[in-house]
């Protein structure tokens, strides 16, 4: 399977990047509700820290999003997007839920400049078509408007990319990088290594272009 992103991301990304050990449909391994942490409480913590100074405010889009959104405080209104019906209905800060398979349909299903913020937390290891959706993000935010990613050392690994597997934590920062540049949508990214006293957290974030 290969990133929709053109010429550029074809010269970043060598076949087989995108390619995972489970190629079975996404919505049977993701149909029975987690309403688990994925990362421990001080990883956590540190998410939501980074996510306050990035400026997580607003109209705010959690993407592949669950049962929490790892925010420190309710955005004026939060729609949370997942593949799971009754974790995202479990998400009580959520003003509007939708279910969307972005791995079955890169595209959003919102309009132009619906929100200020966008924010995706431990799950960008499992897209398989990142550098579409990263453009697409750049479409649904409005001028000003941020994408910030956070990530850690855990995942499903029969779901995460082979890409992804293969590389380090330094590798992992450099690829969500990747993605921002590949799309053309965003300014230069900027990449941080978040102190935290539990699991590694790791952020990397850009303004939409103008």
């Amino acid at each position: 399977m290969s990133d929709i992103a053109g010429p550029d991301a074809a010269v970043t990304f060598p076949p087989g990047f995108f390619d995972r050990s489970d190629e079975r449909d996404d919505a049977a391994f993701y149909g029975p509700p987690r309403l688990v942490q994925h990362i421990d409480d001080a990883a956590v913590a540190t998410v939501s820290a980074y996510y306050d100074e990035v400026g997580v405010d607003g109209d705010v889009l959690d993407l592949m999003s669950s049962w929490v959104s790892h925010l420190s405080t309710p955005p004026r209104h939060l729609t949370v997007l997942g593949m799971n019906a009754a974790e995202l209905g479990a998400n009580t800060w959520a003003h509007e839920r939708v279910v969307h398979d972005l791995n079955a349909d890169p595209r959003l299903p919102f309009a132009d400049a619906s929100f200020d913020t966008v924010v995706c937390t431990v799950s960008v290891d499992y897209l398989t078509s990142p550098v579409a959706v990263f453009r697409d993000i750049g479409r649904v935010l409005r001028p000003g408007g941020r994408f910030a990613v956070t990530f850690s050392n855990r995942c499903f690994p029969t779901k995460a990319v082979r890409g992804w597997l293969a590389a380090d934590d330094a590798g992992h920062q450099e690829i969500v990088a990747a993605y921002f540049r590949a799309s053309g949508a965003f300014e230069e990214p900027v990449i941080e290594i978040r102190p935290s006293a539990g699991d590694p957290v790791f952020g990397v974030s850009a303004a939409r272009a103008e």
